[in-house]
């Protein structure tokens, strides 16, 4: 609250010229009192105590914290799937907020931390993948010159970021040069991801799809070790 001073009263005093000697009264000149200075009248003036500001400083203090807790949260990768692009033990932090304007869906190409959907047999663990497929994509691992490649509707992938090229392909019955490959198409509200080091990661290729409900957000910067502290970007772009 805010204490507030009254309005400061202007008082004009006039002296007086009396003298010893009487005067008589009808040689007196009445008194007349100079006008009042024109203007806007004083503004009150206000003054927060020191106990105000040290409670409003912990409000707003306590509400940027939560506003943080909530939107952003801090996780520690565990393994080696997502190799070159994030090691074992590093340190991110993943935007929970962003995809909420998105109809809670990602991009092609975002690395996000989801809950392991029962598929995987490890229902109460958290995964951190790359997106390959959204909603209606057509996903095939194929072989194009003896090297396996990932399709995406029928184009091919250019993946800069992988630590090899996949051993297997996807689904198993794309091998082999004369091979007609019909991918698989990734159901409504779900997405299709696999590990950035394709040949130790245990993704959707083995146990299926995404879920949107199961989306924690998108990985966002990489803050430990600090040799590896920036951004984590999103990475999707078609072989030309």
């Amino acid at each position: 609250m805010f204490r507030a001073h009254g309005r400061k009263l202007l008082s004009n005093s006039v002296e007086s010229n009396e003298s010893n000697a009487l005067i008589p009264a009808e040689q007196t000149a009445p008194v007349v009192p100079p006008p009042a200075p024109v203007g806007k009248p004083q503004k009150a003036t206000t003054r927060k105590s020191l106990v105000q500001e040290l409670l409003e400083t912990v409000l707003l203090t306590a509400l940027l914290f939560g506003v943080a807790k909530f939107s952003v949260q801090n996780f520690q990768v565990d393994g080696v799937s997502m190799v070159p692009t994030l090691q074992n033990n590093e340190m991110i932090l993943v935007d929970r907020v962003s995809y909420h304007f998105h109809n809670g869906m990602p991009a092609h190409g975002d690395v996000i931390v989801f809950h392991a959907p029962p598929a995987t047999g490890q229902s109460g663990k958290d995964f951190i993948k790359r997106v390959i497929g959204l909603p209606g994509d057509t996903i095939v691992v194929k072989p194009v010159g003896g090297v396996n490649h990932v399709f995406v509707n029928g184009r091919e992938l250019s993946e800069p970021y992988i630590a090899a090229a996949p051993y297997d392909t996807y689904p198993q019955a794309c091998t082999g040069r004369f091979t007609t490959c019909v991918g698989n198409r990734v159901p409504a509200n779900d997405v299709f991801v696999m590990g950035d080091n394709r040949n130790f990661s245990f993704d959707s290729r083995m146990w299926g799809y995404v879920p949107k409900a199961n989306i924690i957000g998108r990985a966002l910067i990489s803050y430990w070790p600090l040799s590896h502290l920036g951004l984590i970007h999103s990475q999707f772009s078609y072989t030309k």
